[in-house]
């Protein structure tokens, strides 16, 4: 029966399989957003940019025609008005009237009708005014810029406010669309569509844009409903979701492989524990100056019932994540006790180094575990030393500290496994009170035949005595590098120069028989080592 690990893995896999799906609509509604409001973005310049230009070039025809004209109503001021207009897209007519509307003179010798649609604004770093007015029968509304000539006389050009009919605005917007001209007082001069429900901020949702003409008081508002928009899609979205589908089938499919053939034992590892299949392997420590067994470090390996042996690298991390470290670890201490009891009892000196996991430091309960385990056994708390990794920090460092205050108040030691490889530095580890520090067998790796320095190694074996910390040299394989480590005063190392990790029957006949070879640790005269 696949435990309740397996079924969770499996269940993550498939939410991830599908998540290209799902992801389908919302990339692509982000896409038409930003695609749609630079479209519509575009009609809203252009059509300010229109209104700009016809409105300067009625400022410049005005002053043009009053530059060359020494008075009003002349026929020397109406050939100059009649010849700007001929030569511009934009001017419809120049009118001459007081300030109370009293018309003087035009272009074309006949009565102007037009009503004011706004307000007149200044023109901000001009001297002449705007006003949005209709003007005869145009169904356009026009500008009208007014110059003050003399103390009661204005003198005003009219332009379209947009250089094309309504019928080809309404082309520069989507179907279903809003465009108007504002202005930047909020009064409305010009709309095009139903601006209805843009302006009541309903439920639906529009893509908009908004520009400004130059330095004129208009603003131009355009908008689009987004669903409007999200229909001309429908081919690019049918088209993506038959290429995610084909994507999610193919992650389920990988999914459920690696599921089956992966090498982290996600449906067994909770039934191991239980069972015991998660057996100690001991590493011996050896004193490099003294070729003396100091101590050992604790390893685990998964041992199957058709034989197959797990090495740890296919399952810590699974078991560090899912929480299975913590009762994995207790389950280590409880045969540790049982298998080296004895030895240690012989062997007072000898050290036995305990891995322990970030999550051991999140409460206080490893303390009561290490002292239901160990308390009354033969093997002393000064005998212990518990490692923690340098590859992951510690979460929370008050904890932490607690943590190992209470370990280090039993009598045992503290060691920072795979030192130089991760997140610690100085402060850290002084922070901390680490007792002993162990090089990682990546710096070690770097000492080949005939090398006379290791800067990084070096350093790392100055920062341990600065520290006042024992040093542990891990993964030694050469004499080249146990001399170099012994020469620089490292008097521990373990690698496969002196033993892999042992089953406890290998471990304690090399144990015994090391002690053989230095009665003086019988005796009781030994120096006391320290191992992780």
């Amino acid at each position: 029966m696949q435990s309740r690990y397996s079924h969770i893995l499996m269940l993550l896999g498939a939410i991830l399989a599908f998540v290209p799906i799902l992801a389908v609509d919302y990339l692509l509604d982000a896409y038409v957003r930003v695609r749609e409001k630079a479209v519509i973005q575009q009609s809203a310049s252009l059509v300010s940019s229109q209104i700009e230009i016809g409105a300067m070039d009625a400022v410049a025809s005005l002053r043009r025609i009053l530059a060359a004209s020494p008075s009003l109503c002349t026929p020397t001021f109406v050939a100059n008005v009649q010849n700007e207009i001929e030569s511009s897209l934009n001017l419809k007519q120049v009118l001459v009237e007081n300030a109370d509307g009293v018309q003087y003179c035009d272009a074309f010798g006949r009565t102007i009708s037009y009503s004011p649609l706004s307000q007149s604004l200044p023109i901000p770093g001009h001297t002449e005014t705007i006003t949005v007015v209709k003007l005869g029968q145009m169904a356009m509304p026009a500008l009208k810029i007014t110059q003050v000539f003399g103390t009661t006389r204005r003198v005003s050009a009219f332009v379209p406010l947009v250089g094309q009919s309504q019928a080809g605005l309404a082309q520069t917007i989507p179907a279903a669309g809003m465009l108007r001209v504002v202005l930047t007082n909020g009064t409305s001069v010009f709309t095009l569509g139903d601006a209805t429900a843009f302006d009541g901020q309903g439920a639906t949702e529009f893509v908009s844009a908004q520009s400004f003409a130059g330095e004129l008081p208009l603003k131009i508002e355009a908008a689009v409903p987004f669903a409007v928009v999200r229909a001309g899609y429908a081919d690019l979205d049918m088209s993506f979701t038959v290429l995610a589908c084909l994507m999610s089938a193919g992650f389920l499919l990988m999914a459920l492989h690696y599921v089956r053939r992966s090498r982290v034992p996600a449906f067994d590892l909770e039934r191991a524990i239980a069972r015991g299949q998660i057996k100690p392997y001991y590493q011996p420590v050896i004193n490099l100056r003294t070729g003396e067994l100091v101590g050992c470090e604790v390893l685990c390996r998964w041992e199957k019932r058709n034989g197959e042996v797990v090495p740890p690298g296919a399952f810590i991390d699974y078991a560090e994540v899912t929480g299975l470290a913590i009762p994995m670890t207790l389950s280590l201490m409880q045969q540790v006790k049982f298998d080296l009891g004895e030895l240690c009892r012989q062997m007072p000196d000898l050290k036995v180094s305990i891995n322990l996991f970030e999550g051991h430091f999140r409460d206080g309960s490893i303390i009561e575990d290490v002292q239901a385990i160990f308390g009354g056994s033969p093997i002393a708390y000064r005998q212990l030393v518990f490692e923690i990794t340098e590859r992951r920090p510690l979460a929370n460092s008050t904890v932490a500290i607690s943590v190992i205050a209470g370990l280090h108040a039993l009598g045992a030691k503290l060691a920072m496994d795979d030192a130089g490889t991760g997140h610690s530095n100085l402060a850290y580890l002084a922070t901390l009170g680490v007792d002993v520090i162990k090089i990682d067998r990546v710096f070690v790796d770097m000492v080949k035949p005939e090398t006379t320095q290791v800067p990084v190694l070096d350093g790392l074996i100055a920062m341990a005595k600065d520290l006042n910390c024992e040093i542990v040299a891990e993964g030694v394989e050469t004499e080249a590098q146990a001399l170099y480590l012994r020469a620089r005063g490292v008097l521990h190392a373990q690698g496969f120069i002196f033993a892999p990790a042992l089953k406890v029957g290998a471990f304690k006949e090399l144990a015994l028989a090391l002690q053989a070879t230095h009665p003086t640790r019988r005796r009781g005269e030994a120096s006391v080592a320290s191992a992780a």
